[in-house]
């Protein structure tokens, strides 16, 4: 197994075999419940209905019923179905059924990356994406999202701060061809 934050530079790989990769110990494809808990601070699941936080509030979790819910119980939820499990260190695993589908990495892991300060530049090192998608809010070009379908990969390029803001593998929107008609 490849641990990708010992080895950052394969996420610039055209082709990834998302198979032989791992994010803190944990592989794509594993019980979500083999996260060490203790890196997980904030998680997202179906069973929260209404969600309290923000840069100086802890996070609270209420159910359908108002009951609020402890962060244990949400973590335990989104590991046995479908969610999100946020790590303190700008890292997010996506569960889907109880196993690891995805992984997000942002954040100071990216500074990795930081000799790439033109979008020509993060061209060369990770090649032409299978798609790219500008994004723009009120005229202005915020960033790119540069899909590549042999890695199962988006890369984000913050046009703002010309840096990548955000890596994701696996079972994420837009990182696998769609299929014809769609």
């Amino acid at each position: 197994m490849i641990e990708i934050l010992d080895n950052l530079d394969v996420l610039s790989r055209l082709h990834l075999d998302l198979t032989t990769v791992e994010m803190c110990g944990t592989a794509l494809g594993a019980p979500a419940t083999s996260i060490p808990r203790r890196i997980i601070v904030q998680a997202q699941s179906s069973v929260v209905a209404r969600y309290r936080g923000g840069t100086s509030l802890d996070s609270e979790y209420y159910d359908a019923n108002g009951r609020r819910l402890t962060l244990d119980e949400v973590i335990d939820h989104a590991a046995q179905s479908d969610g999100f499990l946020y790590c303190a260190d700008k890292l997010t695993y996506k569960i889907r059924a109880g196993a690891v589908v995805g992984f997000a990495i942002y954040g100071p892991h990216l500074s990795h990356f930081a000799h790439l300060t033109s979008y020509e530049d993060l061209l060369t090192v990770f090649g032409t994406p299978d798609r790219a998608q500008e994004d723009e809010a009120y005229g202005e070009l915020m960033g790119y999202d540069n899909y590549y379908w042999g890695a199962q990969k988006h890369v984000r390029w913050d046009a703002w701060d010309d840096r990548i803001s955000l890596i994701n593998l696996g079972a994420f929107e837009g990182n696998v061809a769609a299929a014809p008609g769609r």
